[in-house]
């Protein structure tokens, strides 16, 4: 079986593609800065958006030559920003799947949602979509040594991939990060510190080293990359879909790289005629522990203020204060969407019963779309007949689990019918 970095562009291509990228964008601004150098925020303060030509983009990329592509993350490389094949660090990102709740649909009366299982992507979970774009465009630019703040799963992916690029990693997470996300980081190759504080503490001892060290700092949005390759998941959705987005898609927010990401998604497939003008309603789903976003959005503000003291068993989405706040919000209002808290019961509880109704192993941020979208059912804000998708981040296995099972004595009497 051929090396997953030799299956990918596997067409007549030269290893020099003409690129598609014309400049990077300041996401408050609008300022154009160049691409093909390392970037940061903008002078704002802000994060950069890679902008493309998007009328060649059109020319190249059809339904035609999409169908003849292996279905993977790099078949959508027109909208990708990496120009050598070369620089590509891949582990095998592969399309995940959209995966009925087949038995939930039928308790609520309801057309059964979708999960999009990104527990199926290298390192078990969506983070390896960014990860893999921005340590491949590390690699392109030259960098030497990658840092990060993590909850856990971005710092395995960042780890993973720069270990496969031949990059040193810093990764630094809070201290009750899960344990098993701790391990898998040292275990590939990061050089991992746990913090007393949360992960915006974190990305603040990141930022001192990244300045005092040279460090190129991968935290979420502080770079432009990341956002290109989670906006995979809304190229993906809308070509599983056939080419007709559905009613509502639930999207677990912390940093909330994916959610922009898949609305910057839907503009660029609609300007190269893949897809009308119709859009989903985007809902921003939180912890109601660590809710920034949810607060901003009935308060009408543009931008999120720190949320202190925050908590919740999906450390995923506790993120305290998003330097991408206002594209988060923007997408959510103009989608008619909106921003929903979840209480840490009802996650724990929407996560069991997908479990045990459906057979599908939830992660807590996926179980916090279950459970948003249950509520919005029942709310009236989502409708019985509407096709409704929901983002599972990460595979259910890297987190702690109930124990059921009871034990049978192999010498004593037992109770076979009782079993």
């Amino acid at each position: 079986m051929p090396h997953s970095d030799q299956m990918i562009w596997n067409d007549n291509l030269t290893a020099e593609r003409p690129s598609f990228v014309t400049h990077l964008e300041c996401g408050l601004t609008g300022e154009r800065y160049e691409a093909d150098v390392v970037q940061g925020l903008s002078r704002a303060g802000r994060p950069l958006l890679v902008r493309y030509d998007l009328d060649s983009v059109r020319a190249a990329l059809t339904k035609d030559v999409l169908a003849g592509r292996p279905r993977d993350l790099w078949r959508w490389r027109e909208l990708l920003p990496v120009r050598d094949k070369a620089n590509i660090v891949s582990l095998g990102e592969c399309e995940t799947p959209l995966i009925p709740l087949t038995t939930a649909g039928e308790r609520l009366a309801a057309r059964a949602p979708l999960v999009k299982d990104e527990g199926r992507l290298p390192t078990g979970s969506f983070k390896a979509r960014g990860l893999v774009m921005a340590i491949s465009m590390a690699k392109a630019l030259g960098v030497r040594t990658i840092a990060m703040p993590t909850n856990g799963n971005a710092g395995a992916a960042a780890a993973a991939y720069a270990s496969r690029a031949g990059i040193e990693s810093v990764i630094l997470c809070p201290d009750d990060t899960p344990e098993i996300n701790v391990r898998e980081i040292a275990a590939q190759g990061g050089r991992v510190y746990r913090v007393n504080g949360l992960i915006d503490d974190c990305g603040a001892i990141v930022a001192r080293g990244c300045a005092e060290n040279g460090w190129y700092d991968l935290s979420t949005l502080k770079e432009p990359y990341r956002i290109e390759g989670k906006k995979t998941m809304g190229l993906e959705l809308a070509e599983q879909l056939g080419w007709e987005l559905p009613d509502a898609i639930f999207y677990p927010t912390g940093g909330g790289t994916g959610l922009i990401g898949m609305w910057k998604a839907f503009d660029e497939l609609e300007a190269i005629g893949l897809i009308g003008s119709r859009r989903p309603r985007m809902y921003a789903v939180q912890a109601s522990g660590c809710a920034p976003i949810v607060r901003a959005f009935e308060a009408g503000e543009r931008h999120a203020e720190r949320w202190e003291d925050a908590h919740t068993v999906a450390a995923g989405i506790r993120v305290p204060k998003a330097v991408g706040d206002f594209l988060i919000l923007d997408a959510v209002r103009e989608s008619g969407g909106k921003a929903l808290a979840i209480g840490d019961p009802a996650i724990v509880a929407a996560t069991e019963r997908a479990a045990i109704e459906d057979g599908l192993l939830l992660c807590p941020e996926g179980g916090a779309t279950l459970a948003a979208y249950e509520q919005a059912l029942a709310d009236g804000e989502v409708g019985r007949d509407e096709q409704v998708v929901l983002f599972n981040c990460a595979t259910g296995l890297k987190y702690p689990m109930r124990d059921r099972s009871k034990t049978l004595d192999r010498h004593g009497t037992i109770d076979l019918p009782s079993l």
